[in-house]
């Protein structure tokens, strides 16, 4: 029929509807059910609204037409990602965008020190033009971030969604059953896309189950090809006739993604070495050791040159500038890395979100649940107010100085501003007879050492919260995991005793008795308990919500192993065991590939973490002490150069030597910059390291900022308040001899 012929049949029966029934009947309304919002909320995530507002916003505003080549790629990586937004939007808010961070910040930047009475900088007029010209390709590559954030997160569940297509295909040959089977154990994303497989068959998008699949896996031939290769021999596997044929396709199958997955993280691991020494010397290095440059450039700026405005020049550059860069290098290496053997974050799971808080028990019944949020930030409000004393006591014109008896270096003083004849102060600002709200600091070692608590609270408290909300999980995780490790095993014997014919009753019951002691001992023996005790079913003594075995050890393998041996017991015990033996094989090679995986990147991940726990602190510990003894004896002798000066009424025989030596930056400034700054690096470099190691594993990455984030900062304020000490006595010897 011509497509005239079809719509004029159309036109047709409308008009006979309307005559019997009335206009109203044939007007088209949009077709919505339930079952499909319920889907499109779970399919598209809300946690990037606010980016996808503003480029729909600024497409409306900025009419732009992107090239037609990467719009293309940029529309692949906003289907990816699931992002409401078109190629043009995401031009649009890329000039808008940058345009705003320039209009806006040029004009802060000249209104703030107009209103202050102060001189406008253009450095921060300059840093505010150059971060929006920066911010152009990076709001345009924003979509591929997201992207492969997706993409790695889809990747590390590959082999897994394989693995439990082949598992369910071994004893029932029906691929639309075994997709969902797999979709109700895989975590988002990935299991969204094979629910979306199911949805497009059952919505009419497709015809066929096929069809279906190919479209969702022409989706992936440029990233993971041997996903798409283990996938087509598990549709092949449908079209043979002999058994034995169609399970050797299935077993192909998953030798070929676990072998493809370890050939291309071999190179990758090849590969890493250059870009992480290349982001180890631009991120951690160079910008530490270039700190001890700081404080004589700083110096010798000259007197004219305000401190406070010299510590946010130094701000801008380690606490914005740095940072970017080095989490934007680091993402461009993590986005690289190839699908790897993925681990879920249990945490999510329903039952056990409860252990991601602090739980206090009361009596034996009651617990009560406390969010760790409110723990770290009691922990950084104590800190940080005992940090910055000294300013608070400042402020409140209280006169809170500390000085040794010797005439040595002051352990916390304030001081005023250096002025001379060729550029002067305020009145009474200058000379010893300045008031106390003119003077400047703090300085001191006491100052000091005190600004080492105000990097201690920020480090701590993050610390704190990620520990105390995955030390809980954690543990949970790492028994389960024991389990999975020596589940292969426990599969092979549970499938022996199956094979001679016992129930699967009593087969758990000898399964159990013959590995007490062991974690599966203990899995097995629990199920079997609930049979025998509390009378249940295999089924219900596997899964009940409240007592059945699987709520103990919440893991998606053993949830899987489960639901097949439940699944083809009621073919048979022999049918049963053939399913669990496979199981068994499948998983020992999975663990096998892992710990391969694990092998190669050891020397990378050994690297980075010793950077982590130990160099970057210490190196940054020791700088921040050599720098404190350069910034006091510059300091004093510039200040005891101004007194002599003013007291010999000689002011323009020392104008050239105050012009070289002015007034250093507070170390207790300059010293919470490096502090941040180091728990930024510490930060940036543990989630790099999880990344690499474990692709996108939430819980895995908080247990390790817990526990590293804090154990480096501590280190860190440790060597950092040592070395100070050390270095200011000596000086203080320096000074006290030589003036």
């Amino acid at each position: 029929m011509e497509p005239n012929q079809h719509q004029q049949l159309i036109e047709k029966y409308k008009a006979k509807i309307r005559q019997e029934f009335g206009a109203h009947a044939v007007q088209e309304t949009k077709v919505t059910s339930k079952e499909y919002t319920e889907f499109k909320e779970e399919l598209y995530p809300t946690h990037l609204s606010l980016y996808e507002k503003a480029c729909n916003f600024s497409e409306r505003i900025l009419k732009l037409t992107p090239n037609p080549q990467k719009a293309v790629q940029v529309q692949k990586n906003v289907d990816v990602a699931h992002l409401n937004v078109t190629p043009a939007g995401v031009l649009s808010f890329s000039i808008i965008g940058a345009l705003a961070v320039m209009v806006t910040g040029s004009i802060l930047a000249l209104a703030i020190p107009l209103i202050l009475g102060l001189q406008p900088k253009l450095f921060f007029i300059f840093f505010f033009l150059t971060a929006g010209a920066l911010l152009i390709p990076a709001l345009q590559q924003f979509p591929d971030f997201t992207a492969n954030t997706w993409r790695m997160k889809s990747s590390n569940q590959m082999i897994q969604s394989i693995f439990y297509l082949v598992t369910y295909m071994r004893h029932t040959s029906n691929l639309e059953r075994a997709i969902g089977f797999a979709a109700d154990h895989l975590e988002p994303p990935l299991s969204l896309d094979f629910r979306k497989i199911l949805w497009d068959v059952e919505t009419g998008r497709y015809s066929t189950i096929r069809e279906s699949a190919d479209a969702f896996l022409e989706f992936w031939k440029d990233w993971n090809k041997e996903f798409i290769e283990s996938f087509h021999l598990i549709e092949s596997s449908l079209f043979e006739s002999s058994e034995e044929r169609r399970l050797t396709l299935l077993d192909k199958s998953l030798d070929v993604i676990l072998t493809g997955t370890y050939e291309n993280m071999l190179h990758y691991a090849h590969n890493l070495k250059s870009p992480m020494t290349m982001l180890h010397m631009l991120g951690v290095i160079l910008p530490i050791l270039g700190l001890v440059i700081l404080p004589l450039i700083v110096s010798f700026l000259g007197s004219g040159s305000n401190p406070f405005t010299t510590v946010i020049y130094i701000s801008l550059i380690y606490n914005i500038t740095l940072p970017i860069s080095v989490y934007y290098l680091g993402q461009t290496i993590l986005s690289k890395r190839p699908a790897g053997y993925g681990t879920t974050d249990i945490g999510e799971k329903p039952g056990l979100q409860k252990f991601r808080n602090v739980n206090i028990p009361l009596t034996k019944n009651i617990t009560i649940s406390v969010n760790p949020l409110y723990f770290s930030i009691i922990v950084f409000a104590v800190l940080f107010i005992i940090g910055i004393s000294p300013i608070l006591f400042h402020t409140a014109n209280a006169d809170f100085e500390i000085q040794t008896s010797d005439g040595g270096i002051k352990f916390l003083d304030y001081i005023c501003p250096i002025c001379d004849s060729l550029n002067p102060g305020p009145a009474g600002s200058c000379g010893i007879n300045c008031n106390l709200e003119s003077k400047i600091g703090p300085y001191g070692l006491g100052a000091a050492l005190l600004s080492l608590i105000v990097t201690a609270s920020i480090g701590l408290s993050l610390g704190l919260f990620y520990s105390l909300r995955s030390k809980n999980v954690i543990a949970i995780r790492d028994r389960t995991r024991a389990l999975e490790d020596e589940f292969s095993s426990a599969l092979f014997q549970l499938g022996n005793r199956l094979g001679d014919g016992l129930p699967a009753e009593i087969a758990l019951a000898k399964v159990a008795a013959t590995m007490q002691g062991t974690t599966s001992g203990d899995f097995f023996n629990i199920t079997e308990k609930n049979i025998t005790k509390l009378g249940m079913g295999l089924e219900q003594a596997l899964f009940d919500p409240k007592v059945g075995s699987i709520t103990s050890f919440p893991s998606n393998v053993i949830e899987s192993s489960m639901k097949v041996l439940a699944e083809s017991i009621k073919k048979g015990p022999r049918i049963a065991a053939q399913a669990l033996l496979s199981m068994s094989r499948y998983i020992k090679e999975i663990h096998r590939v892992e710990e391969r995986l694990k092998d190669l990147m050891a020397d990378i991940i050994s690297s980075m973490k010793s950077q982590i726990k130990f160099l970057t602190p210490a190196i940054a510990g020791i700088v921040i002490g050599i720098t404190s003894m350069v910034s006091t004896i510059l300091t004093k002798l510039s200040a005891k150069l101004s007194e002599f000066s003013a007291g010999t009424n000689q002011a323009s025989s020392f104008s050239g030597l105050l012009e070289i030596f002015g007034i250093g930056v507070p170390t207790y400034y300059f010293q919470i910059i490096v502090g941040i700054y180091v728990v930024q690096i510490g930060f940036i470099l543990i989630t790099l390291t999880s990344g690499i190691e474990n692709g996108a594993d939430p819980l895995g990455r908080r247990f390790s900022l817990g526990k590293d984030l804090v154990r480096s900062t501590l280190l860190y304020c440790f060597i950092a308040g040592i070395v100070m000490v050390m270095f200011n006595l000596f000086a203080s010897q320096i000074i006290s001899r030589t003036l």
